[in-house]
This record gives structure tokens, sequence and C-alpha cells, in this order.
């Protein structure tokens, strides 16, 4: 055999073992698409076990540590195909798509689970890989609790919108909301009511705005509505129907009764200001104006 002669190499291949039929060959599975805890943020728990416990004592197959979880809070159960969530007793109550969890309730694909401040979403059939990949994606664009767009989508949309209304002549104004109060709202009635707050207050928002209209939560308690084409006296006009809608609604959580206020700030986009971040300071000074004046009002 000369130098360039290549040795052949003989390989066996083996035919694949197929996977056994059954519960085990499921791959089910939650991910944590809100929380308080950022290393559990985008987290995938695949339920392989039966029953998987939720809670925040150390025995259970996911941990949670808050003071809002109970050490014994949920569990997760399968049944033939599906799985179903129960309640152990916890003292906050474990709610599925918003709804409270009296006994056991079946599950079903893309349905969002609340133990305590952190929110699952159930992903379930043969394409739970992909759906999750496609859940991770939507966590970089929405915001997990209020499932409206969140500040750094928000900067794309408005980028977008500032050079189009330049290019073509155009009006475009922001709104910036937040909440009046909000960390007394927590102190007397808890995280999970004022996460239930910041829940109804998107929920109001996104039914009264058109669908060009761009809607996020900018930070804790604060959001932005981005208006294209839309001149100052139209931001306020919006500003105060929304004002007097959320001063008027009822928000009830566990019986409380929680009144709520708004302040908001408007500004139009002119030829001083260069990029998406000075429009949404411009909007964020009469913000301030706003709370300042004594809250619960418009400024523009």
């Amino acid at each position: 055999m000369t130098n360039f002669d290549e040795k052949t190499r003989v390989t066996q291949v083996v035919k694949p073992v197929s996977p056994p039929e059954g519960p085990a060959t499921r791959t089910d599975c939650l991910v944590v698409i809100y929380t308080k805890e950022p290393t559990l943020l985008g987290k995938r728990f695949v339920l392989n076990e039966s029953p998987t416990r939720v809670g925040r004592g150390t025995d259970n197959q996911i941990v949670l540590d808050s003071d809002s979880v109970s050490r014994r809070h949920a569990h997760f159960t399968q049944r033939g195909s599906q799985w179903v969530v129960g309640d152990d007793g916890s003292t906050n109550g474990t709610y599925c798509n918003d709804e409270q969890v009296l006994r056991e309730l079946v599950l079903h694909n893309a349905d969002r689970i609340k133990v305590g401040s952190t929110i699952f979403k159930f992903l379930s059939g043969a394409d739970v890989e992909a759906q999750y990949h496609e859940e991770i994606y939507r966590l970089t664009i929405i915001d997990g609790l209020t499932q409206i767009y969140n500040k750094r989508y928000l900067y794309e949309a408005l980028e977008r919108e500032l050079v189009r209304g330049r290019r073509h002549g155009r009006d475009l104004a922001v709104l910036m909301l937040d909440l009046d109060h909000f960390k007394r709202i927590n102190d007397l009635h808890g995280h999970l009511a004022g996460d239930f707050v910041l829940k109804e207050l998107a929920r109001i928002v996104q039914s009264r705005i058109r669908r060009d209209e761009v809607f996020a939560r900018y930070g804790g308690e604060e959001f932005v509505i981005v208006l294209p084409e839309t001149d100052i006296e139209g931001a306020v006009e919006l500003g105060e129907r929304l004002r007097r809608e959320v001063e008027a609604h009822e928000f009830v959580f566990q019986n409380d009764r929680i009144k709520i206020t708004v302040s908001v700030g408007a500004a139009l986009l002119t030829e001083d200001l260069r990029n998406a971040a000075e429009l949404l300071k411009r909007s964020d000074e009469r913000l301030y104006e706003a709370k300042n004046a004594g809250r619960n009002r418009v400024c523009a």
C-alpha cells in the first residue's frame, strides 16, 4: 500500500432501538414564562413523573422560593394521556388561565398555570420541541404576566414607526401610562393583587386601541402606547378616555376591591427628537408633570 492509499473504514450500522411506548415517552412539559426569579425564566420542566409537585419545600419536584408559594402548593398528575393540575390547599391558590383551580382541572395545550407569582405554560402534543422554541422566542418580545409586548419590542417598533413617520411626513405620538400609588397596592393587598391589577389594566387598554397601535409594558407599572398617524390632540383624547375608564373600572381580587387610577404623559414626534429613546423621554417628562400635578390626569 502506498502513502496515497487509504485504508477502508468498516462501520457497523446498528438499527436504533425504538423507545418504549407509553406515558414515559411523552414530552409534555411546563415552561416558566413569568417569574420574580430571573434564573427560572424560560426554564423547561418535563413532566416525566406523576405526580409532579410544586411548592416552596425542597421535597417538591419543582421548587419555587417565594413567600407567595406554600410548602406544598400544587401538583400535576397524569390521567391516561392527559395531565391534570390540582391545588394542595395552598394559601394563595392555584390558577389556570386566570381561573382558580378548586379541585383538579384537565390541562390543554398552551394553558397558563399561576403558582404564587410564577406563571407556567403547559405544552403538549407531538410538536412540543417546536412549541418550546417558539415560546422562548415569544419571551424575547412578550411580557409573560400581561401578555402584551415588552420593552425590547417597544423600542424596535417605535424606531420603525419613527422612520416611517419622518419619511412620509406623518404624525407619531406616544402615551406613557403609570399606575398611581402602585407600591401602596402591593403593601396593602399583596404582590399577587398587584400582578392582577397589572394584567387587568393591560386587558382594558388592549381592548381599546387599534390594531396598528403598539401597546407594551415599559417597566414595573409603566406602559406605553405607540400611536402612528396621530396628532397630539388625538393622543390626549385617547389618554383621557383610558384614564376615565380605568378610574371607573372595578378591580376585584379575592373579594378585595382595589381603587385604581393612572397618570398619563403624551408626546409628539418633533424635528428635535432624534430617536425612540428621546421620544420616550419626552413622554416620561410629561408623565412626571402629571404625577406632580396631583396624579390621575393627562399632561401633554
